[in-house]
């Protein structure tokens, strides 16, 4: 298995990352991606662009932990996230999950339970750029509740 965990002010080439998964591995039956866009609002609000902080060391830990517990839930056979930090402009991609598995339903759910993490548990800290100035973006209770939901349902993985 191979994790690959990333953070960067460079942009993100998706169909790369994608395309070096599955090199050699021939038991991979699905690769799922994730591409996260800087919108060009915020709130129905334009923005002219995104900052992303971070904790180096500390965000790296915390992604590792929830891939970790991905791979315990699920028969994942290789994860890449890239994460950018830095000023983001709109149309600009921010994140990429990237999950591989033999089956396709284990690569979506273990796509879609670490971007509901990062989403919530990352240590990011994101502020927007406007007409008016700057403001620090608050937690949003969806993305909370769509990282909760994780926490009640445990599928038994398959076998590889």
């Amino acid at each position: 298995m191979t994790v690959t965990i990333r953070l960067q002010r460079e942009t993100i080439d998706a169909a790369s990352v994608a395309a070096t998964m599955i090199r050699g591995d021939d038991g991979i039956g699905a690769v799922v991606t994730f591409t996260g866009i800087c919108r060009s609002d915020e709130n129905g609000q334009p923005i002219a662009a995104l900052t992303l902080e971070h904790y180096p060391g500390m965000v790296e830990a915390e992604i590792a932990r929830h891939v970790e517990e991905a791979c315990q839930r699920w028969p994942i056979l290789n994860v890449t996230i890239i994460h950018r930090y830095g000023r983001i402009m709109p149309g600009e991609v921010i994140v990429l999950v990237a999950t591989a598995s033999s089956h396709r339903e284990a690569a979506f759910a273990a796509a879609s339970f670490l971007m509901d993490y990062l989403k919530t548990r990352a240590p990011f800290w994101k502020q927007v750029e406007s007409a008016e100035g700057t403001a620090w973006v608050d937690a949003k209770a969806t993305d909370d509740a769509a990282a909760e939901r994780w926490s009640a349902s445990r599928p038994r993985q398959r076998a590889k």
